[in-house]
C-alpha cells in the first residue's frame, strides 16, 4: 500500500528593494521580518515589536509611487516592488532640565526648545506619525501654554522621532510633547487624594505589622498569601 505525501504550499514571494540591493522575500510579512529573512543582522532598531516602543523608523516608497513615506518596521508589510531602509540614530536636541526646579515651566520651554516657535504649519509631522496623533496640534499648545492639551494629544506618543526627520524648523516635537507632560505632571496636576491619603498612612505607620510579617516570608509563603489575600472590593 503506498503512502501519499502532502507537499506544503510555497508561500509567494515579492520583489523588495532592502537598503539599495534587491530581495525576494515572502509576501504578507513585516518590513522587519523582510530584512531577518534576508540575512540582515539587527542590532539597533529592533524592540518591542509590538509598535508600542517606536524603536524601529523606516522610510520607504512603494511601487508606482513618487512619495517617500515614513513608519515602524514592526507594523509595515512589505508590498511587491518595495524600497525602504532602516532610520539610522541620530543626535536629538535633547535639553537638560530638572522639572520641580523650574519656577515657571512655560516660558522656561522657550528657553530650552526655543524652535518650538518656528512651526511653520507645514503639517509634515502628521503625515509621518504611526500613532495618527496630531503633532502639530501638540507643538502649538505647548507654545501656548497648554500643557493638559498636550498630555491629551500625545499621550500614546512612542517617541519613534519620525517627526523630528521631516520637520523643516530642525525641532524634536517628541521632546517638545515630552516636556510639556512633565510639566503638566509636576506642576499642575493635583496628587490624587486617595494615593496621598494611603501614603499618610504608610507614613504614619498604619501598615508596619503587615509590613514586617511580609520581609519574615519566604518564597512559597509569600505565593500563598498573594493566592489566599481577598481582593479590594470595586471602587464605588
Amino acid at each position: 500500500m503506498s503512502q501519499t505525501t502532502t507537499e506544503k504550499p510555497t508561500t509567494s514571494l515579492v520583489s523588495v528593494e532592502i537598503m539599495g540591493k534587491p530581495q525576494r522575500v515572502p509576501h504578507g510579512i513585516t518590513v522587519l521580518q523582510a530584512m531577518w529573512y534576508s540575512g540582515h543582522e539587527l542590532i539597533r532598531g529592533v524592540g518591542c515589536l509590538g509598535g508600542t516602543c517606536g524603536a524601529c523608523g523606516i522610510v520607504y516608497r512603494t511601487k508606482d509611487n513618487f512619495e517617500l513615506r515614513n513608519g515602524l518596521g514592526c507594523q509595515t508589510l512589505v508590498q511587491d516592488g518595495m524600497s525602504f531602509s532602516m532610520i539610522p540614530h541620530f543626535a536629538p536636541a535633547r535639553a537638560s532640565y530638572q522639572m520641580a526646579e523650574l519656577a515657571d515651566p512655560k516660558e522656561a520651554l522657550f528657553e530650552l526648545y526655543p524652535e518650538a516657535a518656528r512651526c511653520v504649519n507645514c503639517n509634515a509631522c502628521n503625515r509621518v506619525c504611526p500613532q495618527g496623533i496630531d503633532v502639530r496640534g501638540s507643538v502649538w499648545c505647548a507654545v501656548f501654554g497648554n500643557f493638559d492639551q498636550v498630555a491629551e494629544l500625545t499621550m500614546s506618543c512612542n517617541s519613534c522621532g519620525l517627526c523630528v526627520v521631516r520637520c523643516p524648523a530642525d525641532m524634536a516635537p517628541n521632546l517638545i510633547a515630552l516636556y510639556a507632560r512633565r510639566a503638566h505632571g509636576v506642576h499642575e496636576l493635583k496628587p490624587p487624594k486617595r494615593v496621598t491619603d494611603r501614603i499618610a498612612e504608610i507614613n504614619a505607620g498604619s501598615y508596619g505589622t503587615e509590613w514586617t510579617k511580609l520581609q519574615k516570608m519566604g518564597d512559597q509563603e509569600l505565593a500563598k498569601y498573594c493566592t489566599d489575600y481577598p481582593k479590594p472590593s470595586a471602587v464605588k
